[in-house]
């Protein structure tokens, strides 16, 4: 397998996904779903050492569903605060699983899913900003980091995977924390 800049890049997801796992228990409040963020942040580094190391053909199976449901937990976890609920599991897995399939028959379909779920994430994040003074300079951080990585990323994916972890890591301590109405 070689090497290149973006299989090595893509290890900055599995740090990320470590850190925030081995800090999510700083506060009892959410740190299952800050456990869930770090686990999809570390298989999207592995699946993406698969899709840009030996790339095999079925590399959009390991790659894609976690990056969806890093995605939708974010949106989720957005939606629930603002809506005054708990945040259920299957709010975010469902639809990962779903992209297990998308990905395994119409790899096409799940980078489209992937765009609309991370559109929906970036939207309820913005929402949650607005709603939430405390929560704000740590979402809109987030959101500048990962705007700036899809930005670069067009010239560079392996600066995008540095970003993109970036803005894991950065918003993952807002993840599960619910601020008073």
């Amino acid at each position: 397998m070689s090497w290149s800049a973006d299989t090595w890049s893509s290890l900055a997801f599995v740090v990320a996904g470590a850190w925030i796992v081995t800090t999510a228990h700083r506060s009892a409040a959410g740190a299952s779903s800050r456990v869930a963020l770090g686990v999809l942040a570390m298989l999207v580094g592995v699946g993406s050492v698969v899709q840009h190391g030996p790339a095999p053909s079925w590399n959009p199976v390991v790659h894609d569903p976690p990056l969806l449901g890093a995605y939708a937990l974010v949106a989720a976890d957005a939606v629930a605060d603002l809506a005054g609920r708990r945040l259920r599991v299957r709010w975010w897995l469902v639809p990962m699983l779903a992209d297990v399939v998308l990905a395994a028959l119409w790899p096409g379909a799940s980078v489209v899913a992937q765009g609309a779920v991370a559109a929906v994430a970036v939207v309820a994040v913005l929402l949650r900003a607005r709603a939430r003074p405390r929560l704000r300079p740590r979402l809109l951080l987030a959101l500048a980091v990962l705007g700036v990585g899809t930005v670069v990323g067009t010239l560079s994916h392996a600066a995008w995977h540095v970003l993109a972890a970036s803005a894991i890591a950065v918003v993952a301590p807002a993840v599960g924390r619910r601020s008073p109405h």
